[in-house]
């Protein structure tokens, strides 16, 4: 029999400042697969429910290949391969940037560019807990709300500068010059970049970069003309966009569509990416 499942859900209200989607997937019996985990600009957290995750490279390749029951994923350049059998389940948990201190307990930065072992920033006996609930949860709003306990059970105070997540923001909804930004934030062009990168793991040119690509790629269909979409979001032409998708996803749009369109039908956009972002 085979089985292939999606669910989405916002987390409960109080981890929205840290969290802005849980995504839930159960395949089995599918055909065999290879996935691209492309940049975009919110760190990943998953929790695997039956089979490891199985990562074949890594947006660093100095980190060879390995098999994960849970993984925190940093901001990223490039992308992770990810391979299975025709069996994978999970829940993806798309974690703000601005809100690791809070919830992970460390800064963005220090993830920057790397997969870990969940465990090694959250702990064997957490990580084992939230798989266990996960599994033996009955239904996907069962698992998510395990989820909502579990991580609301982590929070402490620990918000980034008030500076760079106003960048952040800002750079979210759309390209703004650096030096304007800096500006606006009272901090010199290198001092921002410096205290950005040092948070986040990203330069702010990079971040831009990044949160245009996301909202691009979510935007593609079969049948639209790609230099519309590229001019639609800020590409100077459809060469522009090749470009960033040969960067990020090591692979040409129509490629990437060709590959991936069931998995992009099955999860739309991040709530808030577009620019109300909590």
């Amino acid at each position: 029999m085979v089985l292939d499942e999606y669910a989405q859900a916002r987390p409960a209200p109080a981890l929205r400042p840290y969290v802005a989607l849980y995504s839930g997937y159960r395949q089995h019996g599918v055909t065999p697969a290879r996935h691209r985990g492309l940049p975009s600009p919110y760190l990943t957290l998953i929790f695997t429910l039956d089979d490891p995750l199985v990562v074949a490279a890594h947006p660093d390749p100095r980190q060879t290949p390995d098999r994960y029951d849970a993984l925190i994923g940093g901001l990223h350049l490039g992308p992770a391969l990810i391979t299975h059998d025709g069996n994978q389940s999970g829940v993806q948990v798309a974690v703000h940037p601005l809100g690791c201190r809070a919830l992970l307990g460390l800064p963005a930065g220090e993830l920057g560019g790397l997969d870990v072992a969940a465990a090694t920033v959250l702990g064997d006996r957490f990580v084992g807990e939230v798989r266990e609930r996960l599994a033996t949860a009955p239904d996907w709003p069962a698992r998510f709300a395990a989820l909502d306990r579990m991580l609301s059970g982590l929070l402490r105070d620990g918000d980034g500068p008030d500076q760079v997540g106003y960048a952040f923001t800002r750079l979210l909804r759309g390209s703004v010059p650096i030096a304007d930004l800096a500006a606006e934030v009272g901090w010199s062009g290198r001092y921002l970049t410096d205290r950005f990168r040092a948070e986040l793991g990203l330069r702010p040119k990079e971040t831009a970069r990044v949160a245009r690509f996301d909202r691009t790629r979510r935007a593609l269909r079969p049948g639209l003309r790609l230099a519309d979409v590229a001019a639609a979001h800020g590409y100077a032409d459809q060469s522009h966009l090749v470009r960033d998708f040969q960067a990020f996803a090591g692979c040409p749009p129509s490629q990437w569509l060709a590959d991936e369109f069931a998995f992009v039908q099955a999860l739309p956009a991040v709530p808030g990416h577009d620019g109300d972002h909590d």
